[in-house]
């Protein structure tokens, strides 16, 4: 039996573009892990990547790294569209799989991805970064131990100028980040139902640059999101309004990343009486830390404990389902869409700590 415990995991990352040399530079930090190859078709690009006096492979060839006993696992920063062909590859190879988000490029080809992992006792786990940064992890706590009370509505706005993608309309560029948000935090017997999404392109730039997602939930409450690639100011906030507390998260607030205030409305259904509270606003002390780093240790623990990681490939699935009906959605006016559900595990396992 292998000393998982002991020897490091044999990582590979692919892909040398935007993405692949934060996951180089975390996999290199993260303990459990041993970096033994960034492939790239561009090789030049990937030793640029990796500095002059590296000791880390490069290879242009995914079949050779796939082939290398001494790779257990793989991190895919490619396209969207190749994460089918590349991730399938890998876990026909026997290796654990970590893939920046979208899962894949539609439901149908993650849906695949995943019972290929499931059937080999594969991990595959989801890069959905902000579920790993100190505020959302407490947040997910808040939520899921019941100090908000029942959740009645969320808000969030990503909003910033650019980049604007040439392949994908801002609901799948920038969505998955707050539906990864939602999917960690919310209990598991609170589910997505349907979704409404209206997008425009002032710009025409072919897809929608601006736009809206209206999601209903199946506890009675709505949650919303607003991203937008043509906003001079950037804006990444989220407010998760329960019956006793609201939770407002500020990303780019480095010294208040997450406020609780026990402000909000109270009424007394019998007497038809509306009340407004205005407690206290606690602010709790959050650690600083990259939150790359933790998706790779959580990777390195999934594997090394024969867990499923807290973003686990049908956490991925279900993003996927919001923004196939979002997409519909967009095509048909605004109409709400039913989402498709995944059934299985949720987001209930692994840690953010």
């Amino acid at each position: 039996m292998e000393r998982d415990d002991v020897t490091p995991i044999g990582i590979a990352v692919i892909g040398a573009g935007y993405w692949g040399p934060n996951l180089v530079r975390n996999a290199q930090a993260t303990p459990g892990l041993n970096l033994r190859y960034l492939c790239d078709l561009d090789v030049e690009r990937a030793r640029r990547v990796l500095g002059e006096y590296s000791t880390v492979a490069v290879s242009g060839s995914l079949d050779d790294v796939l082939a290398d006993p001494e790779v257990r696992a793989v991190a895919i920063a490619t396209p969207a569209a190749t994460h089918l062909p590349v991730a399938m590859a890998a876990l026909e190879a026997g290796k654990h799989v970590l893939v920046e988000k979208p899962l894949a490029a539609n439901f149908a080809d993650g849906r695949k991805l995943v019972e290929a992992a499931e059937s080999r006792g594969l991990t595959l786990m989801l890069d959905h970064t902000f579920c790993y940064t100190p505020a959302v992890s407490h947040l997910r706590e808040l939520v899921r131990g019941g100090e908000l009370g029942e959740i009645q509505y969320i808000d969030s706005v990503r909003i910033n100028l650019g980049l604007v993608q040439p392949d994908v309309d801002v609901l799948w560029d920038l969505a998955p980040h707050d539906l990864s948000i939602f999917e960690a935090i919310l209990p598991d017997d609170v589910r997505p139902v349907e979704v409404s999404a209206h997008g425009s392109d002032p710009i025409g730039a072919g897809h929608a640059c601006v736009a809206h997602l209206t999601m209903r939930l199946s506890n009675g409450s709505i949650t919303h999101v607003h991203v937008n690639w043509l906003s001079p100011t950037k804006i990444r906030t989220m407010v998760v309004g329960g019956s006793a507390r609201t939770a407002v998260w500020d990303d780019l607030n480095p010294t208040q990343r997450l406020s609780i205030y026990d402000r909000g409305v109270d009424r007394e259904r019998e007497h038809k009486i509306i009340s407004y509270r205005t407690g206290d606003m606690v602010a709790p002390a959050l650690p600083e830390r990259e939150a790359l780093r933790g998706v790779m240790a959580e990777f390195a623990a999934s594997i090394t404990e024969g867990r499923p990681p807290l973003t686990d490939g049908r956490a991925g699935l279900r993003v996927l389902a919001i923004l196939e009906a979002a997409s519909e959605s967009l095509a048909n006016g605004g109409a709400f869409v039913p989402v498709q559900q995944v059934d299985g595990p949720t987001s209930s396992g692994g840690t953010t700590s």
